[in-house]
C-alpha cells in the first residue's frame, strides 16, 4: 500500500543475498497487480542454503525525486526449502510503503 491506496504495478525482485566473491543471484521478478499483490518463488543451484531477500522498488510518497526507492525485507529461513518448488509461501502482510524505513536506499537501474 501506500497510504490508503494499493501500490500498483511496482516492480518487485526475490534474490538470493550471497556473500564473498559470489553475485547475488535473482531468482524471480515481477509486478504488484491492481490491488497491490504479488507472488514470487524462486529457486538456484547453491552448495548451501541460499538466503532470499525481498526488494521492492517504488515511488510511494517520492514527489519528483530521481530513481527510485528500494526496500529490502529478509525472507526467514522457516520458508526455505530443498527443490525447484516451495513447501510453504511467506506472506509478508499488508505494508504501508509510506514508512521511511532504516536501510532504505535509492535505485536507478533496478
Amino acid at each position: 500500500m501506500c497510504g490508503d491506496q494499493p501500490l500498483t504495478n511496482t516492480l518487485v525482485k526475490l534474490w538470493d543475498d550471497d556473500s564473498g566473491p559470489d553475485l547475488d543471484d535473482l531468482l524471480q521478478e515481477g509486478h504488484t497487480d491492481h490491488q497491490g499483490y504479488f507472488e514470487l518463488a524462486g529457486s538456484t543451484n547453491e552448495l548451501t542454503t541460499i538466503d532470499p531477500v525481498l526488494k521492492i522498488y517504488h515511488d510511494c510518497d517520492d514527489g519528483i525525486m530521481p530513481c527510485q526507492r528500494k526496500v529490502a525485507f529478509n525472507i526467514p529461513d522457516a520458508f526455505v526449502s530443498s527443490g525447484s518448488r516451495p513447501t510453504k509461501m511467506f506472506d509478508i502482510g499488508t505494508v504501508n510503503m509510506q514508512i521511511i524505513f532504516e536501510k532504505e536506499e535509492r535505485d536507478c537501474l533496478n
